[in-house]
């Protein structure tokens, strides 16, 4: 009859079954074996980030610009006030100059009676009178020498009442300039920063070259404006966007949209909000090719429709005036100018 063995025992380096301790040093150096294939495996499998695609970087370039497009017009609105109460200012300076020449005459008129009495006195105009022989005299002439003074007066207090009014207006526009001109230096400092921003994400994009749709053939424009605006805006197709640009080889969303009905004869201020108010408001079902459509609950970018959901607008930095959807941006509503 056969007699079983056992099998032959595999000797594991570190250990020994008769040596004190060495199940423990067995079991450490098993530990670290693993951990060490575990690191090994994991640094195999790790994900390896890839570069950002074009796309990828013209949404980062979008969502910079959502920050910056508001600043732009922000500053096109205190420059386009700017504008206007520098005129305003102008004009009164010209009235007040007139003003001011005849309180100085009106002074000297009051100035020289003031004098006249102060020095001879009225004895020798009372004299005089006396010895007339009309009867009546005495009363009349002292009745007019009263409504002379009254009269100087009743002058000077008027020119000095209206130039006063001038002048504090005046004051009040000089006051508003100063702080229109420092709320420009700060938002031009801002947009600096914020399109260096933009600059910095243009520079790490390969170069493409960027294809422009053309206008479409626009139907269903029932006003000359509308059609003098819509060919105007289409002849800038591939213009590029510059911040402030109002034309004619450059614009900003709000320049173009300026420049184009400026040609139909129709005069809109240089930002967004002020051509929200310039327009009559038009429901999205009712609008036609040649009203303006603008974008995001503060009004700030804004567009040529055409029709079928296309608009024509200066988009932003980087990219040059195009023909686009409408509905890749929040839209806020329709007006029509004129």
């Amino acid at each position: 009859m056969p007699v079983a063995t056992m099998p032959p025992h595999r000797h594991v380096p570190g250990w020994s079954p008769a040596r004190p301790g060495g199940t423990r040093r067995f079991v450490r150096r098993l530990l670290t074996l693993v951990a060490a294939v575990a690191v090994g495996a994991g640094t195999l499998t790790a994900p390896a980030y890839a570069e950002p695609s074009v796309d990828e970087i013209e949404a980062q370039i979008d969502k910079q610009w959502e920050q910056l497009e508001p600043t732009i017009e922000q500053y096109n609105k205190v420059r386009a006030q700017l504008k206007v109460n520098k005129e305003k200012s102008a004009e009164l300076k010209k009235k007040i100059e007139p003003l001011a020449l005849e309180t100085e005459l009106a002074m000297n008129r009051v100035g020289d009676l003031a004098a006249r009495y102060y020095i001879s006195g009225p004895s020798q105009d009372l004299g005089a009178l006396l010895v007339s022989t009309k009867p009546g005299t005495l009363a009349e002439q002292l009745t007019m020498l009263d409504r002379v003074a009254a009269e100087e007066r009743r002058q000077l207090q008027g020119v000095l009442a209206v130039r006063a009014k001038y002048d504090g207006q005046k004051l009040k526009l000089d006051t508003l300039i100063v702080d229109q001109e420092k709320q420009t230096k700060e938002l031009a400092a801002k947009k600096t920063h914020i399109n260096t921003e933009i600059k910095r994400l243009q520079a790490s994009m390969p170069k493409t070259v960027v294809s422009v749709e053309g206008c479409p053939t626009v139907t269903g424009v029932i006003r000359d404006a509308a059609r003098i605006a819509i060919r105007t805006a289409c002849a800038q197709v591939g213009d590029p966007y510059v911040w402030g640009a109002t034309g004619p080889n450059s614009f900003d969303c709000s320049g173009l949209t300026q420049y184009a009905y400026k040609a139909a004869g129709i005069s809109l201020t240089h930002f967004t909000g002020a051509q929200w108010k310039q327009g009559k408001a038009i429901p999205r079902s009712e609008a036609l090719p040649g009203d303006l459509v603008f974008f995001f609950a503060d009004l700030h970018h804004v567009g040529l429709y055409l029709g079928n959901d296309k608009m024509v607008h200066a988009a932003r930095a980087g990219k040059p005036v195009n023909v686009s959807s409408i509905n890749t941006m929040p839209v806020a509503g329709f007006r029509r100018p004129g």
